[in-house]
């Protein structure tokens, strides 16, 4: 694992800050000093201890005074890579291989109806695990600085940082920057940015990537002295804009407010089987629940041994409840749907879903898609493509079959006319890899 992530660093080649990196001097160059021909002449007593030691602090402070430590894009990047990706890719690893390991202890792979839950990266289109998806798009959203540096800085800022209000905070003082220097585009002040300032140090540099943008943006670290310190601090100074750069800063405000995180999609894997007396039977990998495999097992054992102590004291809404927490204990569910030929078409989906989802995958699944049809739920159900309500409302969760239905009326109307609906329902590249269901 530490060679993989040694590998990413070596391969990726990140703008660095610029004009930043001139700021750094290096104490070695400073000309030695030459004494005079006069003083050479005087005889002198060696310095004391005590002068010596003082001597050689006073050195140090002013080597470190030359020596600035300058934060480049380069090295919070590098700083990411190591902090986020190792840390977080060795537990999602471990956590996911646990995950595994209780899963097969309770059934067999093989017997599975999908192998498990996949997702799309949206920048990559890799396709990806759960425990994979969250680091490979960090990695995918540093690989953008060597493109982008805005458009992976704003990435950063809406993608890394989880809390929305914090995001936001900072979104907003970043613009409020922006603001003032395009109004007021010749007055210096409004072009620093103290790094100690408290607003900063609370609002903006928390959240990753804001720094990364500001830098996109021109500024750049400089140590300056500040009235009344001895010490030099760091500021963050964009040099004097062009009309025309003035505009561009504003554009890419707007980028940076409009920005949303980059998440992974769920990949449907859809998948067609042919006619099967087992279109009802479900076996459903432990990625489908948001329990354990273990939590789920002991919660069934439990469930069997009081149904009939408590089948008969149970109300209406006591049962409802039931169900209701049942259902939150799943965030997908797998769906088949069975054809009018007999096929069965098979998809995941979010148990958040709502029906018009459901309806568009199985449209995009047809030959005719065009053509109005139904889907009806067990028990008879018919849904309602218009109804915006969700999956788990529908009683669809974990897994379901529903039966496919062309529109009676349409289906006369065409007739009528003499035409004819395609022989096969499914299009070509589903067909083309269609299974048997064991």
């Amino acid at each position: 694992m530490k060679k993989f992530f040694d590998d990413i660093k070596k391969d990726m080649k990140f703008k660095s800050a610029g004009p930043g990196k001139k700021l750094t001097e290096d104490a070695s160059s400073k000309p030695a000093v030459v004494p005079s021909s006069s003083s050479t002449k005087q005889s002198r007593h060696a310095p004391t201890e005590g002068a010596q030691r003082a001597g050689a602090a006073a050195l140090a402070r002013v080597e470190q005074k030359h020596r600035p430590k300058v934060h480049t894009s380069q090295d919070a990047i590098r700083n990411q890579v190591k902090r986020e990706l190792e840390a977080e890719a060795a537990a999602l690893a471990e956590k996911d291989n646990a995950v595994t390991a209780e899963g097969s202890k309770v059934k067999d792979p093989a017997c599975l109806s999908v192998s498990g839950v996949y997702f799309t990266c949206p920048l990559t289109g890799a396709t990806l695990t759960k425990s994979q998806r969250e680091v490979h798009i960090k990695e995918a959203i540093l690989m953008r600085f060597e493109e982008d540096d805005i458009e992976a800085s704003v990435m950063m800022v809406h993608t890394f940082n989880k809390d929305r209000e914090k995001v936001k905070a900072a979104v907003d003082i970043i613009s409020k920057y922006v603001d003032n220097i395009c109004k007021n585009p010749s007055e210096e002040k409004y072009r620093k940015i103290k790094v100690s300032n408290k607003v900063f140090q609370e609002k903006v540099r928390p959240v990753e990537g804001s720094r990364e943008f500001l830098q996109a943006l021109g500024f750049i670290s400089v140590m300056l002295p500040v009235e009344g310190q001895e010490e030099e601090e760091e500021f963050l100074v964009l040099p004097e804009q062009s009309d025309d750069a003035l505009e561009l800063m504003k554009e890419r405000r707007d980028r940076l407010q409009r920005g949303e995180p980059v998440r992974a999609q769920l990949d449907r894997q859809p998948q067609a089987f042919r006619s099967s007396p087992n279109a009802q039977r479900f076996e459903l990998p432990p990625e489908f629940y948001n329990l354990s495999a273990e939590e789920l097992k002991k919660e069934q054992q439990q469930r069997t041994e009081l149904v009939e102590k408590n089948a008969m004291l149970r109300t209406k809404a006591m049962r409802e409840k039931e169900e209701q927490r049942e259902r939150r204990k799943y965030n997908y569910t797998l769906l088949r749907v069975r054809l009018p030929d007999g096929n069965l078409l098979q998809a995941t989906f979010y148990a958040w879903d709502r029906l018009p989802a459901l309806f568009e995958f199985v449209r995009e699944s047809l030959v005719d898609g065009w053509q109005p049809f139904e889907l009806i739920a067990p028990g008879g159900q018919k849904l309602q493509e218009s109804e915006e309500v969700t999956l788990v409302e529908c009683n669809l969760v974990p897994a379901a079959l529903l039966t496919f239905a062309w529109d009676a009326a349409v289906q006369a109307d065409i007739a009528a006319a003499g035409g004819k609906s395609s022989a096969a329902l499914l299009k070509p590249e589903l067909l083309e890899r269609i299974e048997t269901l064991s």
